[in-house]
């Protein structure tokens, strides 16, 4: 079976945010050693938004290592003049897709004015798949996925925040689930330990990723770690859903675990 992490980070000679783990550089090769030994074969390159420079970085991981890495970038969705980009943007290395978490005050408000009806038009037309922090603006994704049929969208992690844990709970999972009846909207089920208040397996986290699958299916849902924001190893990540959700089996668990994924992004790997 091949594994597809939906999402990593990686960066150089800088510092994240105080949710990653503090080290100066997370390279290519400190990912690919940490993959190995999980057994994981591929990646998602997220790039840092809070990072100057990370598109690039990423785009030489997948340059490089072209079988193991593909990207979700992001550009200043602010500056009229960079618009032209989305046409052109997979002529990059690497490069299937936009991912945006909104989160500066200055971004805030565009979950619910028409800042951005420019650019889900604009990805809609090129074919770009959208991946989104959407966790509390389920109504603006299901309102850009009905006026865009042809715009592939992706909610990251269970549908809740990529910040601090503490408190996080599901009470809204039903409204996310009813994202399900858009078949252009899909869902990631990354980064669920850190979501978990329980020792290895998670087993608190097993409930509403079996709901999340009944309800998006296994074309549509996605596992993933967020592995520098994770309180576990990479292969207990992997475990979780592999070994230890048993309902998980057969073609449905080989979809989940990567292939897809890289069917929704278009990743034709090898």
């Amino acid at each position: 079976m091949t594994i597809v992490d939906s999402q990593i980070h990686i960066w150089e000679n800088e510092t994240m945010n105080a949710h990653h783990r503090q080290v100066r550089t997370y390279s290519v090769d400190d990912a690919l050693a940490e993959m190995a030994g999980a057994g994981v074969d591929a990646a998602l390159l997220h790039p840092p938004s809070s990072i100057p420079r990370t598109n690039a970085t990423a785009i030489e991981a997948a340059r490089r290592y072209p079988d193991k890495f593909a990207i979700l970038g992001h550009f200043d969705l602010s500056d009229p003049a960079k618009r032209g980009v989305v046409e052109t943007w997979k002529q990059q290395p690497g490069m299937l897709g936009f991912r945006f978490t909104f989160t500066a005050p200055a971004q805030r408000s565009w979950w619910d004015d028409d800042t951005l009806d420019w650019f889900w038009a604009a990805a809609e037309m090129a074919g770009t798949p959208v991946g989104l922090l959407a966790g509390g603006h389920f109504n603006t994704v299901a309102r850009v996925a009905e006026r865009h049929p042809g715009l592939r969208l992706i909610v990251d992690h269970y549908g809740r925040g990529g910040g601090p844990t503490s408190g996080v709970t599901f009470d809204d999972l039903p409204e996310m689930l009813r994202l399900a009846r858009f078949p252009n909207v899909a869902v990631k089920v990354s980064g669920a330990p850190s979501y978990s208040k329980q020792p290895y397996p998670f087993r608190d986290l097993f409930d509403p990723t079996q709901r999340i699958f009944d309800a998006f299916g296994p074309a549509r849902t996605f596992w993933g770690t967020d592995i520098t924001r994770m309180p576990c190893s990479m292969r207990e990540c992997v475990t979780m859903f592999t070994e230890e959700m048993t309902w998980l089996k057969g073609a449905d668990k080989e979809a989940v675990m990567g292939k897809a994924l890289c069917d929704w992004v278009g990743w034709k790997r090898g």
